[in-house]
């Protein structure tokens, strides 16, 4: 793990399947209500509108002041100049997204369980993300939950760690997910399903999850 990196409590996610807005509009409105760092999710587009959906909202994230991470594709993240990556299991190692995107950038790294979590202690990364801690309708292919038990012993096998705990996180639970352990919520539904409250929605979780 590397060091120098501190996760917000809240760690937005895009969608434009639940939002019905353009990620560079997202990024703008979750900026609005206090996100500082969110992460680019997009699994339908092929990678030449990846590309271009991923350079307006660098665009637009440079211009509000907030950092954008690239879900899974270092390649896009390295030639948006977006500020990191975040790989899953199977995506590109994170020891060859650390050659490609260099010591700057930000890389984080999906994990399932308790094994994985500390197996990724030894990776060349910023920081671990687990989950999913609760049901989530989000994604389909989701391991088993973990629940905030599962949580709270993966913060004891990881130590200081960055950690972020994502997985059907929402108003009601992030607080008590943020007790368990987790440094950061990484959420999407929650903020996004309602798209005229997205800026609300972000500024009270994040009073939520710090206090």
């Amino acid at each position: 793990m590397k060091s120098g990196f501190t996760l917000p409590p809240v760690y937005p996610l895009t969608s434009v399947e639940l939002s019905n807005l353009s990620h560079a509009d997202q990024v703008h409105l979750l900026s609005l209500g206090g996100a500082t760092l969110i992460q680019l999710r997009e699994k339908q587009l092929a990678p030449a509108q990846f590309y271009e959906h991923a350079k307006a909202a660098v665009a637009a994230a440079e211009k509000n002041g907030v950092r954008l991470i690239i879900n899974d594709r270092a390649d896009i993240a390295l030639a948006v100049g977006a500020y990191g990556v975040h790989l899953g299991q199977d995506d590109m190692p994170p020891d060859a997204a650390r050659r490609l995107l260099g010591d700057k950038a930000v890389i984080g790294y999906s994990t399932h369980n308790i094994e994985q979590a500390r197996q990724a202690l030894s990776l060349p990364i910023d920081y671990i993300a687990i989950g999913p801690i609760f049901k989530t309708s989000s994604k389909t292919d989701t391991s088993p939950t973990l629940g905030l038990d599962g949580l709270r012993a993966v913060r004891d096998a990881v130590g200081n760690a960055q950690l972020v705990a994502i997985g059907g996180i929402s108003h009601t639970n992030a607080r008590a997910v943020i007790e368990a352990g987790a440094g950061s919520v990484a959420v999407m539904s929650a903020l996004l399903s309602d798209p005229a409250q997205i800026s609300d929605a972000t500024r009270t979780l994040i009073h939520l999850c710090q206090t």
